[in-house]
């Protein structure tokens, strides 16, 4: 059985802002309150799960229902690769046809690779062998109506920080070089066409790792009928980010998000994106520039400011998108907005024309020319 994407539980509504005040210890639980925490902004009407570790002091730094069970979508995908991995020791070797596929499973996200070795490892068998494994607190098999969907594992934020210091300070140094490798390699696309640089992909530079999740969306493959079940939410829109941020893999960061039902992709993206701009992440580096809303469908993202420039990419409809400066080009007439300037987008590595960026002015206020 193909598996898919899936989408999670909105158990609390998402308010504007919430405060977090209680410090927390290493392992997850709240300890005294020494001092009010930076606020976590998280977007109306999204539900969110958050926990950020810093490996250098072994604290959170951030932590919003870290116990809230959603649906996981691909970041279950770490899971599969660690029980295929667990006992190849002492070398680790993996076979050729395996390595090829579980690249593309890792770096780019792939469903068939993931239903490909949930099939083979025995599908729910591989959660009941990782929970004990990683010492996983919350992290369950999918609801016993859907046996296969592995995008319903249930997952939580604070699972997922255990599974990323397993990986980073723990796992023999053949799995932590091979899964991280990977996840240090994402490409911008999913197999499935969905750009995946979102959340921690969009706010920090240079050095990431992500694993994402998305699930629910109308054009993705997992845009069948979702069922609901009592623990889990099958049915709203889910976008996760997961990974590590800074130099040597310093913090760890998990944000699992829903969105109500019937969410656009752009939408999602940016409000996740959004996020994630309020963590704070000790040796995180934010790229600097402008965010900045950008209208249309299909908008390609080219190598210089003209159309005869290659496509790099084509943005999510009406995303947030981070700008460093703006070059003259091509004159874009698109009525009733026109411009010949066109804005560099430094995590495309490319230029949109100004058409599309922002509120329409020809030439974006406040953002300096390309040098």
């Amino acid at each position: 059985m193909k598996l898919l994407r899936s989408g999670l539980s909105a158990v609390l509504a998402g308010s504007s802002v919430i405060w977090l005040t209680a410090a927390v210890s290493p392992t997850g639980s709240a300890a005294t309150t020494t001092a009010a925490a930076d606020a976590v902004v998280v977007p109306p009407g999204v539900t969110a799960g958050v926990a950020v570790f810093d490996r250098q002091t072994g604290q959170f730094t951030e932590q919003l229902n870290p116990d809230l069970q959603f649906r996981s979508a691909s970041v279950v995908k770490l899971l599969i690769v660690l029980d295929f991995l667990w006992n190849r020791g002492p070398s680790y070797e993996i076979p050729a046809a395996d390595k090829t596929r579980l690249d593309v499973m890792l770096r780019s996200s792939d469903d068939d690779a993931a239903s490909y070795y949930w099939e083979q490892l025995g599908g729910g068998k591989i959660i009941d062998r990782m929970v004990p494994r990683l010492g996983l607190t919350h992290t369950a098999r999918p609801p016993a109506t859907h046996p296969g969907f592995w995008g319903y594992v249930a997952l939580t934020a604070g699972d997922t920080v255990r599974i990323y210091r397993y990986l980073l300070d723990q796992a023999p140094a053949p799995v932590r070089d091979y899964v991280l490798g990977n996840l240090h390699q994402a490409t911008r696309y999913g197999t499935d066409g969905f750009d995946q640089y979102f959340g921690i992909a969009s706010v920090f530079d240079p050095a990431f790792s992500i694993k994402q999740g998305w699930s629910g969306f109308s054009s993705s493959t997992s845009a069948r009928a979702k069922p609901k079940t009592d623990a889990v939410d099958l049915t709203s829109e889910a976008l996760h980010t997961t990974g590590t941020v800074g130099a040597g893999d310093r913090t760890i960061v998990a944000v699992y998000t829903l969105h109500p039902d019937g969410t656009a992709y752009g939408k999602a993206y940016t409000d996740l994106t959004r996020l994630t701009r309020t963590l704070t992440v000790p040796g995180g580096a934010r790229t600097p520039g402008s965010w900045l809303t950008t209208s249309g469908s299909g908008v390609r993202v080219r190598t210089g400011p003209t159309t005869a420039g290659a496509v790099l990419g084509t943005l999510p409809s009406g995303v947030d998108v981070l700008v460093s400066c703006q070059k003259k080009g091509q004159l874009i007439d698109a009525p009733p907005r026109s411009s010949d300037w066109w804005a560099y987008l430094p995590k495309y590595g490319g230029y949109v024309t100004n058409v599309y960026v922002g509120s329409g002015a020809p030439k974006l206020p406040g953002v300096p020319d390309c040098q």
